[in-house]
């Protein structure tokens, strides 16, 4: 069982429109030894009293009304400071990227199979609240070369390989070899991680 400092059974609460997700998830969740609250819409989360023993929000980005990004920041406003993965269907990645910037942990791509989806909450739930990477992490960039540093910044405001190719003037084939040379100097194995360290670097895409 997945228990919480207090011994009681960690708690996760997905925000999702999508009913046969919701009731997937709760299954998943419940057979690795968490609990789940679910919630159809932002508002509906909103409205809520979250207890003292929600360990992770897993909140889908395409939700009716306030989206996900806008509940994110919404959220982190109202001071909460519990991790949060974001569910994103591939077309929406720079949404993730916004939502990361608003201060999302994570972010996993629909649709996604069980086993990534449970590490990625157990990675994000174990993490130290509050911990300081920014340092590490710039030491983790100071070998990029200029290019491979405007294709991080490129890759942090969301763009995709064909826009920053077109942006930079380059082929996307070689902007691939750049985002790979940048994903392996920095050691990220996801895109969603690579952002994170970027951002806890003070790297800004707007440079």
């Amino acid at each position: 069982m997945t228990e919480t400092s207090t011994g009681k059974p960690a708690h996760i609460v997905v925000v999702d429109d999508e009913e046969s997700l919701r009731d997937s998830l709760e299954a998943l969740l419940e057979s690795w030894g968490y609990r789940a609250s679910l919630y159809p819409d932002a508002e509906a989360l909103l409205a809520a009293e979250l207890d003292g023993d929600v360990s992770c929000l897993l909140i889908d980005l395409c939700l009716p009304g306030i989206d996900g990004v806008s509940l994110v920041e919404t959220l982190r406003q109202r001071g909460l400071t519990l991790p949060i993965l974001m569910m994103s269907a591939k077309a929406d990645v720079p949404s993730a990227v916004q939502a990361l910037q608003k201060g999302a942990q994570d972010f996993i791509e629909k649709p996604f199979d069980d086993a990534p989806l449970i590490e990625r909450i157990k990675t994000i739930t174990s993490q130290q609240a509050g911990q300081d990477e920014s340092g590490e992490s710039r030491d983790l960039f100071a070998s990029l070369t200029p290019r491979e540093s405007q294709v991080l910044r490129e890759v942090v405001a969301g763009q995709a390989n064909k826009m920053i190719a077109h942006r930079l003037g380059i082929s996307v084939k070689t902007v691939e070899m750049h985002r790979a040379r940048v994903m392996a100097k920095s050691g990220a194995k996801s895109l969603a991680e690579l952002v994170r360290l970027a951002l806890a670097a003070g790297v800004d895409p707007a440079q």
